[in-house]
């Protein structure tokens, strides 16, 4: 792999597709500890010394930014609009017949999916910006801090917008780098930011592991995380790899005198279909009722049992409650996001069909049999990954330090997975080995 390494760096446009994505990596890392105008810098880091930032509200938006959420910097918001905002046009698509329409157009119709997601992520990014400004000047982001009340001195509206249009403007910055990135880089640049951000906080969280365990110092902790976090990647590639192919063949065709079709492939279908999609989903949704005790700060029996029972991550309610919407958005985002009817009805219109079953109508209703006797095992696989750090290691004091779990670890492996396959076709194309034999 190595040596894959050295050969890749030694080509002269790889080397530069590289130290292209090296480079934007760098500037997105440097913008996320510049602090937006208006803020405290010194009282910030104070309450992020005070308070536990990994879990809670916040926790999942912070993730998304490499830390730079609760830092209250111009990269704050991250990536996580352009997530949302792509997440919300493709469950658009299958609603909106336009939308649909342009996805069937091809490169032409892609583009202007991808014109109209840029003006949502800015506008969700003014919307987000708008309520960490509201939650920073409250001193409602950092619960329990003595000097939370004095992150944002000055509370006039002028300086309010300032803070709101820095912030909307890093996110615009943050896609555009993302953009750059795919264009002139290597991989897909949203996704190779997002893994920076969360990689980012990999040596702080494993750390906090080592100072807070009781055994050797520490250390009996940090290798037993460390043991786990392995076992955890490499099931995490088994599953991720995993696929049911469909066998399918081609009649053959002629078309003057020329003999078409007559070829056997297949359709891969993946054990994860929905990839990290439920767990955000999940997630997002239990946020909303915390969300709303915290802006209401009600103190009503209602209120109380929102924050005894799905604020707190660690309560069996929230952890039931977590792993029945991943499963349930696994197979809600499956069944948006593959069609069989479409996929039979285009094998059918190019001649293919499936070994013993017949072309139309019942392939749709095989392909639908299929695809749900393997996102059971996916769900299912989602859900445990994401409750590892809950379940399994709280007798370490990691569950909300443990970075090899959750939505982190499906999306280092998952990006990783595919950034190392593009680089794999680029030497390959050069008649040089690859990284996987």
């Amino acid at each position: 792999m190595l040596t894959a390494f050295a050969r890749a760096f030694k080509t002269p446009d790889l080397r530069k597709k590289l130290l292209f994505t090296l480079g934007i990596i760098v500037i997105y890392r440097l913008g996320t500890h510049v602090p937006i105008p208006g803020v405290n810098y010194k009282n910030v880091q104070t309450c992020i010394d005070q308070a536990n930032t990994n879990s809670g509200l916040f926790g999942l938006v912070n993730l998304f930014s490499g830390g730079a959420l609760l830092q209250i910097t111009i990269f704050a918001l991250g990536i996580l609009p352009y997530i949302t905002s792509s997440i919300i046009l493709q469950l658009l698509t299958v609603v909106i017949p336009r939308l649909e329409a342009l996805k069937k157009e091809g490169q032409s119709g892609t583009a202007k999916i991808t014109q109209y997601t840029r003006y949502l992520t800015v506008a969700l990014a003014v919307l987000q910006g708008t309520g960490l400004v509201a939650t920073a000047r409250s001193g409602a982001i950092f619960q329990g801090c003595s000097v939370a009340g004095d992150i944002v001195p000055d509370q006039s509206i002028f300086t309010t917008i300032v803070m709101v249009l820095t912030m909307t403007a890093g996110t615009a910055t943050v896609m555009w780098l993302g953009e750059l990135v795919t264009d002139r880089g290597i991989g897909n640049g949203m996704s190779i930011l997002m893994f920076v951000s969360i990689a980012a906080g990999f040596p702080g969280s494993l750390w906090a592991i080592k100072k807070g365990g009781d055994l050797a110092g520490g250390w009996i902790e940090f290798g037993t995380v460390i043991l786990v976090g392995l076992v955890m990647v490499a099931l995490v590639v088994f599953v991720e790899q995993a696929q049911r192919r469909i066998p399918v063949q081609y009649a053959k065709r002629m078309i003057g005198r020329r003999s078409y079709g007559g070829t056997s492939t297949y359709i891969p279908l993946k054990v994860n279909q929905a990839g990290v999609i439920p767990v955000i989903f999940a997630s997002s949704l239990l946020y909303i009722p915390a969300l709303i005790v915290q802006f209401t700060d009600s103190q009503a029996s209602w209120a109380t049992w929102i924050r005894d029972n799905l604020a707190d991550t660690s309560a069996w309610p929230h952890v039931v409650l977590y792993f029945l919407l991943i499963v349930f958005f696994a197979f809600f985002y499956v069944a948006i996001s593959f069609n069989p009817e479409e996929v039979a009805d285009n094998m059918k219109k190019y001649g293919g069909f499936i070994p013993g079953i017949r072309a139309g109508r019942p392939t749709a209703e095989y392909l639908s049999y299929v695809l749900n006797r393997i996102t059971w095992p996916g769900s299912l696989y989602l859900g445990l990954i994401a409750l590892v750090p809950t379940l399994a290691l709280a007798g370490f004091g990691a569950n909300s330090n443990f970075p090899f779990g959750g939505t982190s670890i499906l999306i280092i492996v998952g990006v990783g997975l595919e950034t190392v396959k593009q680089i794999e076709s680029q030497l390959q194309q050069r008649n040089y080995e690859g990284f996987l034999r």
